[in-house]
This record gives structure tokens, C-alpha cells and sequence, in this order.
């Protein structure tokens, strides 16, 4: 994972115009907003279950990055994108440096075994 990262960044910083073009793709916006983000959350504004991770990670005192599929025009092709990367196609899918944590309950379990403040860098303390 950390080498496809690394793989990303190095395409990030040499691609000029062409990265330019390419980021208007939903795959481009996808990997984008997954890598240049601590925490991103793919959501609907509607979803409880969406609400329910936004309301963790502000417990935490945490400001994820969220993209709201259902205002944004090319949110089925987003979800698509999401659905070929994680083999999920329900929202929301929670992603934090880089590497996904799932769903909601996904979400509520990684914070309950500790799992999340391990990936944000924190001690259950904190």
C-alpha cells in the first residue's frame, strides 16, 4: 500500500497538464481526495449511517474531508469508482492515510478496538 501511495505522489508532482485533465476523472477525484487527506469520507448528505461516521470522527475532534455524493453531479460515478476500489458500493466508505476502514459500522468497530486512533496517530488517552 505505502508503494502505491508513494507510486501516486510521484505521478502527483510529474504529470503536469495532463494530471490537470485527468483529474476530472472520478478515479482521479477518488484517488486524490484519498491521498491528499488525513481523513475522507465518500457520504450522503441523507444517510444515517453517513451521519453516524461524520459524528465520530467530530467526537474525536477530527475535521475529515467529505464528499458529499448526492450534490455533486458525478456522484454515481464516484460511488462506481468506490464500488470497483472496495468492492462496496454503499456509502459511506471511510478512508484515514489512505487506507480504508470501511463503513459505518466499520467505523464504530475500529474505534471501539482501537484500531482508529492507531491509524490517526493517537493513544486511546489522547
Amino acid at each position: 500500500m505505502a508503494l502505491a501511495r508513494l507510486a501516486f505522489l510521484v505521478f502527483l508532482l510529474f504529470a503536469g497538464a495532463e494530471f490537470a485533465a485527468a483529474t476530472r476523472s472520478p478515479s482521479a477525484f477518488v484517488q486524490n481526495a484519498i491521498y491528499s487527506n488525513r481523513i475522507t469520507i465518500f457520504s450522503k448528505t441523507y444517510c444515517p449511517y453517513s451521519m453516524r461516521a461524520k459524528r465520530i470522527f467530530r467526537d474525536l475532534k477530527e475535521d475529515p474531508y467529505v464528499v458529499e455524493l448526492d450534490t455533486r453531479e458525478d456522484g454515481r460515478d464516484i460511488q462506481s469508482v468506490l464500488l470497483d476500489l472496495v468492492g462496496r458500493h454503499t456509502v459511506p466508505q471511510v478512508f484515514v492515510n489512505g487506507q480504508h476502514v470501511g463503513g459505518s459500522d466499520d467505523t464504530v468497530n475500529a474505534l471501539s478496538n482501537g484500531q482508529l486512533e492507531k491509524l490517526l496517530g493517537k493513544s486511546q488517552s489522547q
